[in-house]
């Protein structure tokens, strides 16, 4: 296979990973090549990848407490928890994704980077996966599904107290106030959708932060 063609690197994200830039490149070339490959990846989002999916990942890193034990769910080609988890070594990283070929992909990404984390094959709902994961303090999701069934896919990963931080489009955004009640029912509180990675530029995004209830 011919080397894939790759984006520009934006000043940005030498700020954005500090140390951790060059793994922060290789996950690129990763995701231009064999995400790409494997379908994970559209081919004409590859020009795009810095700034539409890696640095807006990286965006959620304002809504994530220090030290926190999050879990990706949906990850897919590691978004946004492998870019989050590069930009906050502090971050202890756990990747759920149902479907084998992208499981692959990720554990891929993991062993090449040299990094130890855990990528668990199955849905968020599922008991196995709950009990393989463990209590995490934060969950996150990217494009995964409207936040009342998301919100009933991980309740189970959520101890009381835990967040779970969605990135989100303007137009969820939008629809959040009307959903609150539904999602206050569902054990959640403290809903509020935030403006994110103001200092990433064109990557800056909206995430809704929400709490489980102690209930």
């Amino acid at each position: 296979m011919t080397a894939p063609e790759l984006p520009e690197e934006p000043a940005l994200a030498a700020g954005a990973f500090g140390d951790r830039l060059p793994a922060a490149r290789r996950f690129v070339e990763l995701l231009a090549g064999e995400g790409v490959v494997r379908g994970l990846i559209g081919p004409r989002e590859v020009p795009r990848l810095w700034e539409r999916h890696v640095l807006n990942s990286v965006a959620v890193a304002e809504a994530v407490p220090h030290g926190a034990r999050v879990v990706d769910v949906g990850s897919g080609a590691g978004l946004p928890g492998i870019p989050l988890a590069l930009a906050r070594p502090d971050l202890s990283l756990t990747l759920v994704e149902p479907m084998a070929r992208r499981v692959e992909f990720l554990a891929l990404v993991a062993e090449d980077l040299g990094e130890h984390w855990h990528v668990v094959r199955g849905r968020a709902e599922e008991k196995k996966v709950v009990r393989t994961v463990g209590e995490v303090d934060v969950v996150t999701a990217r494009a995964v599904a409207p936040l009342p069934r998301l919100v009933g896919w991980v309740r189970g990963l959520l101890r009381p107290g835990a967040q779970l931080v969605a990135l989100i489009g303007s137009s969820a955004a939008a629809e959040v106030p009307g959903l609150v009640p539904e999602l206050t029912a569902a054990g959640m509180r403290d809903i509020e959708v935030r403006a994110v990675g103001a200092s990433l530029g064109e990557a800056a995004t909206q995430v809704v932060v929400m709490t489980r209830s102690g209930r």
